[in-house]
């Protein structure tokens, strides 16, 4: 696989990494997208624009409503804030906003839980082969269903196979 490192901020670094990427391409650092991405970047999960305006909504003790947070994560999704799981309508915060590659997502249908995780070859192959089919790709998106290791694991012992 073509991978590479990336660094990988938490907290307060992957705020400033995320206002750096975005005031790079342009745009405002407003004190509502940096709540809105605080908000995405706190869920262990994918969230959709209702779980960050709700989330907002308690924090702030106001009504935020979900047009606003769509508006903002389609701006992020852009610069590369966000990335977008299609077949969940929900996003999670780019762990590496400086550094673009297409999405591979491994959803899993039992907890919900996504990984993202960079191929380059793999998406350069199917950038390769639409470009073959006369398409021209402009953001490619893999997502795999299944079950993550903990949840195949507890499949196999509910049905009483062993997870050896």
């Amino acid at each position: 696989m073509a991978r590479h490192a990336h660094h990988e901020p938490h907290g307060d670094d992957l705020l400033a990494a995320a206002q750096a990427t975005l005031e790079r391409s342009g745009e405002q650092w407003t004190a509502m997208r940096a709540n809105v991405y605080a908000a995405l970047s706190g869920f262990a999960k994918p969230a959709s624009a209702y779980d960050i305006a709700e989330a907002l909504s308690r924090s702030e003790g106001r009504r935020i409503a979900a047009n606003s947070i769509y508006r903002i994560l389609d701006l992020f999704v852009t610069a590369n804030l966000a990335l977008r799981v299609e077949s969940a309508n929900a996003y999670v915060a780019n762990a590496h906003p400086g550094c673009r590659h297409d999405c591979i997502f491994l959803v899993c249908d039992g907890c919900g839980s996504t990984t993202h995780f960079d191929d380059d070859s793999l998406t350069g192959g199917l950038r390769a082969a639409a470009s073959a089919a006369g398409f021209e790709a402009e953001r490619p998106v893999i997502e795999v269903r299944g079950r993550c290791a903990d949840c195949a694991a507890a499949a196999r012992t509910q049905s009483g196979q062993s997870t050896h």
